[in-house]
């Protein structure tokens, strides 16, 4: 029996893209899928901002690899994006390589080569952006333990028998051990399953607003992996079909190497009808055709198991914590259907300085990757213990010294007087019984728009109450409250 060719993929790369994405930045990218699609077929979606294509024909076509990669960067730039490619066997590699190359660029990695290509790049990366939904939160644990055991580098980890890391790490390791090798992290199905296990649902009347077509989508989800999970199978690309009452059907492949869950698919369904819909999350909101007739709704959704892989299981937790997390997502995604995606948040650590920038609220089932990382050094950030009680919008205060005068701080950070008594958004004086500071801080100063200088104080009034005051352009105003 011989073994297949390595499937040699070529990754498209918008560095500029948010992170986590939004629905305005999937709909801008379907701009630039749309004109991927103009060059190759059968184009994956990875996110919005990365998208994938097999690179075999389509370079035959072209010319060779580097040709084709640089027809697709040309033909991205002319719309207005930056991008940059990376050409590799296998997803991973090919991701690591777009992000290497310079901008409008793109990086070959020769067949044969992905070993040797990965095996300068730091354990780290298995715990990064590309490794987050694969191996989370095991990347990251991976990624801290292995430099301590003496493993620094992909190829040092590759070296080591597969057994040593499916050892220690379970499953994960088994994967992270097969991405270091330059391979894909698990074996395709040697046949696909005889049987259709497409999933689809109607909608009578037809759906106006994307909130019910996503709500169902996780139900069909669920469907679809049960027919897989009854034949040892999980789905690592998924084809999206929506047609709308019109008759127009947009359909997308998603692919996720760390299986596509439920939540995911849901997710993935709400970037493509924000592509598929520009100006607003409904259908009603694109504009007339040139007959002046708007498209109708949504009728007819369908999810299509495109790529499957042998399943590997699941470990449930010991305490039901699995359960509680589903009934809790079931009952997050019914809510976000009658009021709207933004409807339910929750907190993610953060980077800052402020108690208030510690942690940023993200709709439910987005990605959580914050714009500022918490493991960044935050020099004059807040000590720990961190106030209990974080004010979403600053009071204004009113601090003044025993004399009854507005207490000042000086730009080399010198107070007028002692603070003596505190008015807290316009409440009853209370008198300061002890405090600390100042702490000057200077932020952003390398953008005049954004730059501030502050200095904070913690004060404690006559009823015990302890506070988190600042004081910039010579106002006070209260950050938070330590209960």
């Amino acid at each position: 029996m011989t073994t297949p060719d390595p499937v040699r993929v070529l990754v498209v790369w918008c560095p500029e893209w948010p992170v986590p994405p939004d629905p305005g930045s999937a709909r801008t990218f379907e701009r630039v899928v749309s004109l991927v699609e103009e060059l190759c077929p059968r184009v994956e979606v990875l996110r919005p901002g990365a998208c994938a294509i097999g690179a075999r024909g389509p370079a035959r076509y072209f010319g060779g690899e580097e040709a084709l990669a640089g027809k697709i960067i040309e033909a991205v730039a002319g719309d207005g994006f930056a991008c940059q490619a990376g050409v590799a066997e296998g997803l991973f590699a090919a991701q690591l390589g777009a992000r290497a190359a310079a901008p409008g660029t793109a990086t070959i990695v020769p067949p044969g080569q992905a070993r040797e290509f990965l095996a300068p790049y730091p354990v780290s990366v298995l715990g990064s952006e590309e490794m987050a939904e694969l191996l989370r939160p095991d990347g990251e644990e991976m990624a801290e333990l292995l430099p301590r055991l003496g493993i620094a580098t992909l190829g040092e980890f590759a070296r080591l028998p597969a057994s040593q890391a499916v050892n220690r790490f379970g499953v994960p390791g088994g994967i992270a051990h097969r991405l270091a090798r330059g391979l894909d992290p698990r074996p395709l199905a040697a046949r696909p399953p005889a049987a259709d296990l497409s999933v689809s649902a109607e909608f009578d009347p037809p759906a106006a607003l994307a909130e019910p077509v996503v709500f169902a989508a996780k139900a069909l989800a669920e469907r679809m992996h049960a027919g897989l999970a009854a034949r040892g199978l999980a789905c690592v690309r998924v084809q999206v079909q929506v047609i709308g009452e019109d008759g127009r059907e947009h359909a997308r492949l998603w692919r996720h190497d760390g299986l596509l869950s439920a939540l995911a698919v849901a997710e993935r369904v709400r970037w493509q009808l924000a592509g598929w819909q520009p100006g607003q999350d409904s259908p009603h909101g694109e504009p007339p055709d040139e007959h002046g007739v708007r498209p109708g709704g949504i009728v007819l959704l369908r999810l299509v198991p495109d790529q499957v892989v042998r399943a590997h299981g699941r470990q449930l937790g010991l305490w039901g914590d699995a359960v509680v997390s589903d009934r809790v997502a079931r009952a997050a995604l019914r809510v976000q259907a009658m009021l709207g995606h933004g409807a339910v948040t929750r907190p993610v650590p953060s980077g800052g300085r402020g108690p208030a920038e510690e942690a940023t609220l993200v709709p439910f089932g987005d990605a959580g990757d914050p714009e500022r990382p918490p493991d960044r050094p935050w020099p004059g950030r807040i000590p720990v213990p961190v106030p209990a009680t974080v004010c979403q919008d600053p009071l204004p205060a009113r601090v003044t010294d025993a004399a009854g005068a507005p207490v000042a701080v000086t730009g080399r950070a010198q107070v007028s007087a002692p603070p003596s008594r505190m008015s807290a958004g316009g409440g009853p004086w209370l008198a300061i019984t002890a405090w600390a500071g100042p702490w000057p801080v200077a932020e952003r100063w390398w953008r005049p728009q954004a730059a501030r200088r502050r200095a904070r104080f913690q004060l404690v009034t006559e009823d015990g109450a302890a506070w988190l005051a600042a004081v910039q352009g010579g106002r006070w105003q209260i950050e938070a409250r330590y209960d």
